[in-house]
């Protein structure tokens, strides 16, 4: 491990939000997969995480790690109650897309289009920015996740009445809360720790 900056010489950096598969890589030095622990492991939660270096970066504190992991599945996978699985990550793309974090837009805009079967308005999207029109819904899901992300926070009431309105019950608009919130931060980590690369060929 080391604590020297690394500068990547990247070449096609990614410059516009899309839904492609792109990568990430980090500006300090990830744990190697071979010096993993059972610690690291358990940190991980799933061993196929070892693969990806913004995890084996975040394994340095593997209690941490897990704890933040196990926090990300509940609020997206966990869709017994509340919102469906295409709005939490349609939650998710308006915060990345609000504060700049191409690398998630890309991740929860594929899971969004994926679930909702809405590819074209998740494009709009990341095409037009945070204003875009995308139904009534979907318009008070974008605008509730912007102004939680923003800073400092604009989130209020009015935005509450515009969710209920909307349609979303209580369970629904906590899970609209969740995934913003929690995406926010997550985003604003990554930002801080590296960048977006290209798809691979």
């Amino acid at each position: 491990m080391t604590d020297h900056i690394i500068t990547p010489k990247i070449e096609n950096r990614p410059v516009a939000f899309t839904q492609a598969e792109i990568g990430w890589t980090p500006w300090l030095e990830p744990l190697a997969e071979d010096d993993l622990t059972e610690a690291h492991l358990t940190g991980l939660v799933e061993a196929s995480r070892a693969k990806s270096p913004y995890f084996r970066l975040l394994v340095r504190d593997p209690q941490v790690l897990e704890a933040r992991t196990k926090t990300d599945k509940d609020i997206f996978y966990n869709t017994r109650t509340g919102l469906p699985r295409a709005e939490r990550e349609l939650a998710a793309t308006a915060a990345s897309r609000s504060n700049g974090c191409i690398f998630c837009a890309s991740v929860h805009s594929r899971f969004a289009s994926h679930h909702s079967k809405r590819g074209d308005d998740v494009q709009k999207l990341l095409d037009e920015g945070v204003d875009a029109d995308l139904g009534e819904r979907w318009n008070a899901i974008v605008a509730a996740s912007v102004a939680l992300t923003a800073t400092p926070p604009t989130f209020g009431d009015d935005h509450i009445e515009r969710l209920s309105a909307a349609g979303l019950d209580e369970l629904e608009i906590a899970d609209v809360i969740h995934g913003a919130a929690f995406f926010n931060w997550a985003n604003r980590l990554m930002l801080s720790l590296g960048e977006p690369t290209p798809a691979v060929q």
